[in-house]
């Protein structure tokens, strides 16, 4: 997959709903979100995505891509995502696994809101 067709994609599942989830995410795929339950599986992801609001806009900076053997693929980034009177920041992977049919499915994904130093 080449590099602008993965963050094409990757902005899809941060805007688009679950008819973009059930076509991407493998339903045995495994996601770190900040909110409960936290570790959702990707059919878990899909119900999710149903009753939550799509981000109207978002931008992604510090993005790199791995490709460490064939049929794999990774990637890192910084998110900044916008909606009605929502502003978040996370910091995010993804891995992506070629399956059997030749088409891409996303297997882990993780965002990691920006820690902040505690005053004791």
């Amino acid at each position: 997959m080449e590099d602008e067709r993965i963050w094409a994609f990757e902005e899809s599942l941060w805007k688009g709903g679950s008819d973009v989830y059930r076509r991407g995410v493998d339903p045995q795929a495994r996601m770190a979100l900040p909110a409960a339950p936290f570790i959702f599986s990707g059919e878990q992801a899909i119900e999710a995505v149903e009753n939550t609001p799509r981000w109207t806009e978002v931008r992604f900076e510090n993005g790199s891509i791995a490709r460490p053997q064939h049929g794999l693929i990774v990637i890192g980034y910084t998110a900044h995502a916008r909606r009605e009177g929502e502003v978040y920041t996370a910091h995010c992977t993804s891995t992506y696994l070629l399956d059997d049919a030749h088409e891409w499915h996303v297997i882990q994904h993780s965002q990691t809101p920006p820690l902040t130093a505690e005053v004791v």
